[in-house]
């Protein structure tokens, strides 16, 4: 019998509500290794800002409170760097897992890091001046220290061998997931004139140009409004300021990041989804709206693309009419809709967390047995 392995997670990059999606990577993970594993023993090391409620209440997962706040990133990157090296001696433990991209530069058991995206190598320009410094050098480490590196789709491994030269043996493509709930959500769908978009306000995001593609779009359909869902983040203020320099103050709102249940909620109300954005690592809020069966519209960009399939329309991002006319497509064409609300659930169906957490535990493994 295979003996278990005291296996790390570092979640000190974890800010409940401030890191957008990888925080709901990290809690699907979790809750999806407790259910296909119950053999290894888990020490989830968390922060001072994350709850309880991360870590599953199963016997072998255990959450190991770390006396750092995360929102203070050089103490939360010096806490990575000496103290959580020191913990993994404590607990002895086999192997540790990096899920938010940074990993201690010096830890006595072997690693693997997950990656979900080199947006820093592909587009500095994104980042602010004071930032980049941080990504560069320490993601680089973490990713020569690493025994293996997960990449969420085909892209990010690519970037990773293009811009770090790593063997293709070290990176292993490990694909995100999509709850359950949201396939129940295309059962319940009651679509009012709003468009949806779900997304953190940052450059890469191209919420400007989906604000000037729905600017072209209401003067046809003034009776639609627009929702950005997500964190306020770089360009909160420029998209604000855009919004009402294009007369749409009262009608394009930014609720910022909201609980998962009122998420749900836009999701079974949206007319239509589009996100058009110019850069991702996977896509999630994609894959999401296609499993609640809301007609979606998408940027034909890798991964986006290639994991929305033929369940979306894909339009170019860089050209706002283009967007503006998929919303129209998405909107008034009855049987486009029809086509694409029965797609989007067989699609999403082919990712799951626990296949996630199935190929992550492999990784584990196998990086321990090295």
């Amino acid at each position: 019998m295979r003996r278990p392995l005291r296996i790390g997670v570092n979640a000190l990059y974890l800010i409940p509500g401030g890191v957008g999606g990888t925080e709901i990577y990290l809690r699907a993970l979790l809750a999806a290794l407790s259910e296909i594993d119950s053999l290894h023993q888990y020490s989830v090391f968390t922060n001072r800002e994350t709850e309880a409620d991360l870590t599953p209440h199963t016997p072998n997962f255990q959450q190991v409170h770390q006396a750092v706040r995360a929102v203070r990133r050089p103490a939360r990157i010096l806490w990575e760097q000496t103290a959580l090296p020191l913990a993994a001696v404590a607990r002895k433990l086999d192997v540790m897992l990096n899920p938010g991209f940074t990993a201690p530069l010096f830890c006595p058991c072997p690693q693997v890091t997950v990656f979900h995206d080199l947006q820093h190598k592909r587009h500095p320009e994104y980042f602010r001046w004071f930032d980049l410094p941080f990504w560069n050098f320490f993601l680089y480490g973490s990713a020569l220290v690493s025994r293996r590196l997960l990449a969420d789709s085909e892209a990010t491994a690519a970037d990773l061998a293009h811009y770090y030269r790593l063997p293709a043996a070290k990176v292993k493509v490990v694909p995100l997931g999509v709850d359950r709930d949201f396939f129940d959500l295309a059962r319940q769908r009651r679509p009012e004139p709003f468009l949806l978009a779900v997304s953190t306000l940052h450059p890469h995001k191209n919420l400007d140009g989906l604000l000037r593609a729905f600017a072209l779009f209401r003067r046809t359909h003034p009776e639609f409004r627009l929702v950005v869902c997500g964190l306020h983040g770089f360009v909160a203020g420029p998209l604000a300021a855009l919004r009402d320099q294009l007369g749409l103050a009262g009608v394009v709102d930014f609720p910022g990041w909201i609980p998962r249940q009122a998420l749900h909620d836009l999701y079974t109300r949206a007319w239509a989804f589009v996100y058009p954005t110019l850069f991702e690592g996977f896509g999630l809020p994609v894959l999401e709206a296609l499993a609640a069966g809301v007609p979606t519209a998408c940027s034909a960009i890798q991964p986006v693309a290639g994991i929305a399939g033929d369940a979306a329309l894909r339009f170019d991002p860089l050209d706002p009419a283009a967007i503006a006319q998929a919303m129209l497509r998405v909107t008034d064409d009855s049987a486009l809709r029809q086509t694409l609300s029965a797609a989007g659930p067989r699609r999403a169906a082919r990712f799951s967390w626990k296949a996630t957490a199935e190929a992550t535990l492999e990784a584990l493994i196998a990086a321990a047995g090295e």
